[in-house]
């Protein structure tokens, strides 16, 4: 893409960042990428481990994180630049090697002394992974109407935890697993939504059934066969019983922008692929790119893409000036995931059937970027938060 794009006024704040890990990238990730198989399925968890250790060695896996932690301290804007730079490098391990689903979480803010010691500054140093078993069979989007029960013992010193969790992504590779779960007192009150954090080798913690998405991703199902917990399980300590809703906020809105910088990302690289195999490819002695038709999608992609990206940036910048408002997040979220989708499928268009065949990057994309509608919240879930923001619901 042309460097007088809108957006590259925006860019130009972390540009030696971004640039840095996109070297990283072509340098260390895409050799090792081009191993895989043209399935385009999962990288090998091996290959996974090094792209996050790697990277966390060069400060880049969990950037935002304090250096005292093992992080780089990167304003949050940067983060999103870099996870932008992954979407739209095309690499397959690109995304691993910035911390997602498997990585730092709600432990830096509300994490004590011991759960950031024992638990957090591994996870920061790329030396260990971690899940989350948020949701149940019967609780998708409405991930907080929980049926997983956290009872206390009966002495009070501790915890008992009994349900199941579906579609937990990096279970059956985690050190770790953060649940959340509705804690009940002895007299059977609800106390509310309580996150927990254990080794994944918690006695009674079963990995159940195992998933694979279309793009193959792995999910998993997580049996909490009456799990026994210490009291200082509980994230946050005794302040956090209760609290998992509120204090998860903060988390769900950088996670979706996240995903919408990811998202952007894929769709840039989509679109250079459009526009690169328009340029080239010939019909009835014209390239292409000459007839309207073809120039409608792209530029449609190009209007989209750009606003999709400024839009953003603008609410990472927000949060670094201490402006995490879920509905900024949601916007994001929502405006970014359903743009990539329809850009990827218009280049696929424009591709043709050059761009459905298996190993080709399109048609492998088609298949991967359809779940960033689903997860950090479905778009329809998006919109309920910006229509309650607007006094709508």
């Amino acid at each position: 893409m042309s460097t007088t794009t809108p957006s590259s006024v925006l860019e130009a704040e972390h540009r030696e960042i971004a640039a840095a890990f996109t070297a990283f990238v072509h340098r260390e990730l895409v050799p090792l990428a081009a191993e895989l198989p043209e399935d385009g399925g999962m990288p090998p968890a091996e290959l996974r481990a090094y792209a996050r250790r790697r990277s966390a060695m060069l400060g880049f896996y969990a950037g935002d994180h304090p250096e005292e932690l093992g992080g780089s301290g990167m304003p949050f804007s940067a983060v999103v630049m870099l996870h932008h730079a992954a979407g739209r490098s095309g690499c397959p391990l690109a995304p691993y090697a910035l911390a997602g689903s498997d990585g730092p979480s709600p432990l830096l803010r509300q994490g004590t002394e011991r759960q950031i010691e024992q638990y957090l500054k591994p996870l920061v140093r790329g030396e260990a992974t971690r899940c989350l078993a948020l949701t149940e069979p019967n609780a998708g989007s409405d991930a907080f109407h929980l049926t997983t029960t956290a009872r206390r013992d009966a002495d009070g010193g501790g915890w008992v935890l009994s349900g199941r969790k579906t579609f937990v992504s990096n279970a059956g590779h985690a050190d770790f697993v953060i649940v959340v779960a509705r804690a009940v007192d002895g007299d059977g009150k609800d106390g509310g939504p309580t996150a927990f954090v254990m080794g994944m080798d918690a006695p009674r913690l079963r990995v159940g059934q195992r998933y694979e998405g279309m793009s193959g991703e792995e999910l998993y199902e997580l049996v909490l066969d009456e799990v026994r917990l210490p009291a200082d399980a509980v994230i946050g300590g005794e302040a956090g019983v209760g609290a998992a809703l509120g204090n998860g906020i903060d988390s769900l809105s950088r996670g979706r922008l996240v995903v919408a910088a990811m998202c952007n990302g894929i769709a840039e690289y989509a679109l250079e692929l459009g526009v690169a195999y328009a340029r080239e490819r010939k019909a009835f002695g014209e390239r292409i790119g000459a007839y309207q038709h073809v120039q409608e999608h792209l530029v449609s992609s190009r209007a989209e893409v750009e606003a999709a990206k400024l839009l953003t940036l603008a609410c990472a910048r927000l949060v670094d000036d201490g402006v995490e408002a879920p509905e900024n997040a949601a916007l994001a979220k929502l405006t970014s995931s359903e743009t990539a989708v329809r850009v990827v499928d218009r280049a696929l268009q424009v591709h043709g059937a050059t761009g459905w065949v298996r190993g080709h990057p399109l048609e492998f994309l088609y298949r991967y970027v359809r779940m960033m509608t689903i997860i950090e919240g479905t778009s329809e879930i998006q919109k309920v938060i910006v229509a309650r923001a607007m006094g709508l619901g």
